[in-house]
């Protein structure tokens, strides 16, 4: 019987191209139309510092860089979404908006911007 392949590592080396970590990160970040869990998330993010951090810090540093990403996601609000940047920043990526290209029926209206605002301020 031919023996498989570990993915894992198959994964970290593909990620140390960083425009390939950038699209990974994307196709996760967009995965289920937004319903996106945190656990899966931190997951992509962890192989995307394996990747590209580690190579490029000590240990220490790394597991640094490790922690702290666990604690900007555990906070909430705005200071959340620009410590994730400049986290991501540290690994020569950066956060992006796009105009998505979808069907038209999946644009935002008024009304799901006052939702996503009311709950922001909630």
């Amino acid at each position: 019987m031919p023996k498989s392949v570990p993915y894992h590592p198959l994964k970290i080396k593909s990620l140390t191209d960083p425009k390939f970590a950038a699209v990974y990160l994307t196709e996760i970040f967009e995965e289920e139309e937004g319903d996106l869990e945190l656990k899966i998330m931190l997951s992509a993010l962890r192989d995307v510092l394996e990747a590209l951090g580690e190579p490029k810090m000590s240990a220490e540093d790394a597991k640094l860089h490790l922690e702290k990403l666990d604690n900007l996601l555990s906070g909430e609000g705005t200071a959340t979404i620009y410590a994730l940047a400049n986290w991501l920043k540290l690994l020569g990526l950066k956060l992006t908006v796009a105009v998505d290209e979808g069907d038209e029926e999946s644009s935002a209206n008024a009304t799901e911007l006052a939702e996503v605002g009311n709950a922001r301020s909630g």
